[in-house]
């Protein structure tokens, strides 16, 4: 009896196999994980479609290939004001404010009205320049007078000069001599008002601080380059940076400063970077990663920048191992430029890889794994 059952066994293990076999076929055909592949190439996981899957995905592939490219160097850093577009206003007589037009945050125009400030010294300044142009009217023409009269007229234009009256204000003055009541104060540059510490109604000296404005058309990188790297940057060279707050986008702006001191602590060197913002979508403070073209070059594993994929945090390819199979593979990328972005480890040159579809094929994976 028991060899009998033994002849039985061994008589329908071939049937097995063939439906075993069979089965991996039919789910590999329908878009299942192929582990035999898998284990065979040492990648994670793999997947054979139909060909009816591949056309409906619209599966694109090119190879891996190695170009010589320029070599980078790569630093973090902040953006801040250009300090060179920021201007500090403080009162330039005595006085008491009677408006405050702006508040901290306001958009202004280059010679919007700001605030208006009551002042005797102005009215006083203001008198004299009306009698210094009505002896300068009446001694026109007179040897002896006329150039003590127009030194006269000219020592008073410049005293309002130096309060910030505009010298269209003060020429209206002698077409109208009629004193005005109130100072004005003026935006002497289109941008954003940073501080405004006063309000309407408060006593101002001379050298009172009443407002701070910055113009936000061009910003500043303050990169922390390392010591390692000093010897291949220079000013001048084209600096891409790329923010934080708008992944995959890049900006384009010029190394104008290295810095002459090393940080004791974290061993870099500050570099500028001056960059446009007409759009105004950079604000100061904003966190950037930055690249600039190094001397010399080097050889390096690039593939199109849409091969990439990130997998649960990780960045991952597609790679074709066969007519219609697709592999997983892990990779450690490198810099990324031009279209394209460099490997470091996982994959080699002339290997395929998926340019377009990889969604279907990281569904079907997938899939694969919850089903084992």
């Amino acid at each position: 009896m028991k060899t009998l059952f033994r002849w039985i066994l061994w008589a329908a293990l071939p049937a097995l196999f063939l439906v075993a076999g069979c089965r991996d076929k039919s789910a590999a055909e329908a878009g299942r994980p192929d582990e035999d592949h898998a284990r065979e190439t040492g990648t994670a996981s793999a997947v054979t479609l139909t060909a009816e899957a591949v056309a409906a995905a619209d599966i694109e592939t090119e190879p891996a290939a190695v170009r010589l490219l320029a070599r980078r160097v790569s630093a973090s850093g902040e953006l801040e004001w250009n300090a060179r577009r920021v201007v500090h206003l403080t009162a330039r007589t005595p006085g008491r404010l009677e408006r405050v037009l702006v508040v901290r945050g306001d958009r202004v125009r280059e010679g919007q009205l700001l605030a208006e400030i009551y002042s005797p010294d102005y009215l006083t300044l203001q008198a004299e320049l009306i009698q210094a142009a009505s002896r300068a009217r009446r001694h026109a023409g007179d040897p002896a007078e006329e150039g003590q009269a127009l030194a006269f007229l000219a020592g008073a234009r410049e005293r309002l000069v130096l309060l910030g009256v505009p010298p269209a204000e003060i020429e209206s003055l002698d077409a109208s001599p009629v004193p005005r009541p109130l100072l004005p104060v003026r935006a002497p540059l289109a941008g954003t008002v940073l501080e405004s510490g006063v309000v309407a109604g408060d006593a101002v000296e001379l050298g009172t601080s009443l407002f701070r404005l910055a113009d936000p058309s061009t910003l500043w990188a303050s990169l922390h380059i390392q010591e390692k790297d000093l010897a291949d940057v220079k000013a001048g060279s084209e600096v891409v940076l790329r923010p934080h707050a708008y992944p995959g986008e890049e900006f384009r702006g010029r190394l104008v400063l290295v810095g002459d001191v090393v940080d004791a602590a974290t061993r870099t060197v500050e570099g500028r970077v001056e960059v446009g913002n007409a759009r105004g979508r950079l604000k100061a403070g904003m966190y950037v990663e930055a690249t600039t073209a190094a001397a010399g070059e080097r050889q390096a594993l690039v593939v199109p920048h849409e091969s990439v994929q990130d997998d649960d945090g990780r960045p991952v390819v597609f790679v074709k191992t066969g007519e219609r199979t697709f592999s997983r593979r892990e990779v450690v990328t490198g810099e990324s430029f031009g279209g394209v972005i460099e490997i470091v480890k996982g994959l080699a040159a002339g290997e395929i890889v998926v340019t377009s579809g990889s969604f279907l094929l990281k569904s079907e994976i997938r899939k694969g794994r919850l089903g084992d």
